[in-house]
């Protein structure tokens, strides 16, 4: 009888992940390509970055934002840098003729979450409209700032999610990272799309200035190390549900790399997913949590196999079912960042992300990880 149980459970599971995904796909259809229309700009912008040891990749990331195809008048770049212990600092100061500003932290008590005092401090020092958020370990096309700037005019939003990709993958598990990491780009984005924003990355965030204060920043989410995108994100999405945009547009991709080691993407992702609890909009966290159960139940049909083949077969189909959901949403996200080539791989992703889940849910919500060489939670 447990095992009818479990079996109903699952397939009823299966199909409403069919569901789900049919439900992120209209979100992401529901959102329009942008096509830039105006090279006239008005808009003063303040980009942030936060940074630790990032002596190996910030003098690209910096070459990129001061090549940015924008009025210069109307731009600052503020890079605090987060206690290195190598050159970083040096690196910035480097630009100080182009008008880099530097802020060096320097805490002589722990903190919940140096990004977070990274970001507020760099505020302190904006005077612009805009904000925007990147990592020391971005790069970016020329067209960049002017297309989340050109968006953010067009449709006066408060807060603008744009996409982050993974590039220049070395290895089969960079690129898996990269098929992973695109779904949830398009999870993020249909979110928006569905009125119901869920996700989003500090890589490539925008936001105004004064809404920041006005929801007295990270005041109230500042337990966690991280979460200075996605839960600052629900807090402006509950006081401008219809505020949040998401700029759908190659122009305003923001692209960096996947982790090499095993050891580093599970920190990174026990770092995204400790967040998880604490969104203020439960339906999502209880979405969340269906999910989980239904990886679960497909592990547990496959285990009652041994006793009966018949759940073999029953496992089978719910695989192929979540397996045929996936794709029908990794397509348009493929197509739309020329990456269609990562969908050989999805096969073996959506077996092993089964089990990623699994773990995943359980570790990211329990005990520390490791962040930029400090044990936080």
């Amino acid at each position: 009888m447990a095992a009818l149980i479990i079996s109903i459970i699952s397939f009823s599971l299966a199909v409403a992940y069919l569901g789900l995904i049919l439900f992120l796909r209209k979100g992401w259809n529901s959102l329009k390509i942008y096509n830039l229309k105006s090279n006239q700009f008005k808009t003063t912008v303040s980009i942030l970055i936060a940074a630790r040891n990032e002596e190996d990749k910030i003098f690209k990331t910096i070459s990129d934002i001061l090549a940015q195809d924008y009025p210069s008048h109307l731009v600052e770049l503020i890079v605090v840098d987060d206690h290195s212990t190598d050159s970083t600092s040096e690196i910035v100061l480097s630009f100080a003729d182009k008008g880099v500003k530097l802020v060096v932290l320097n805490e002589s008590k722990p903190l919940n979450s140096y990004k977070k005092k990274a970001i507020t401090e760099a505020i302190k020092l904006s005077e612009a409209e805009l904000i925007i958020t990147t990592d020391a370990d971005c790069r970016m096309s020329h067209d960049w700032l002017k297309t989340i700037i050109g968006f953010y005019e067009a449709g006066n939003y408060k807060l603008i999610s744009s996409p982050v990709l993974y590039f220049e993958e070395k290895s089969t598990f960079e690129k898996m990272q990269s098929l992973e990491f695109l779904f949830l780009v398009g999870l993020g984005a249909a979110g928006v799309g569905n009125k119901m924003p869920s996700t989003c990355n500090g890589a490539n965030l925008a936001y105004r200035r004064e809404v920041f204060y006005e929801l007295k920043g990270f005041q109230g989410i500042d337990q966690l190390a991280s979460g200075d995108d996605e839960l600052f994100l629900h807090k402006v999405a509950s006081v401008y549900p219809d505020g949040i945009g998401f700029c759908k547009a190659r122009g305003a991709m923001v692209y960096t790399h996947a982790k090499s080691s095993l050891s580093e993407f599970i920190q990174q992702r026990k770092r995204w997913a400790s967040k998880s609890t604490k969104y203020k909009n439960k339906a999502v966290v209880f979405i969340g949590v269906l999910v989980w159960v239904f990886n679960l139940l497909i592990v547990l049909t496959s285990i009652l196999g041994f006793f009966n083949p018949f759940y073999w077969y029953l496992c089978l189909g719910i695989i192929s079912i979540k397996f045929v959901a996936e794709l029908f949403f990794q397509i348009v996200l493929c197509r739309f960042a020329n990456r269609i080539k990562l969908l050989w791989l999805l096969p073996l992703l959506t077996i092993t992300h089964i089990f990623y889940m699994l773990y995943i849910g359980i570790a990211g919500n329990s005990g520390k990880y490791n962040w930029k060489g400090r044990m936080v939670r």
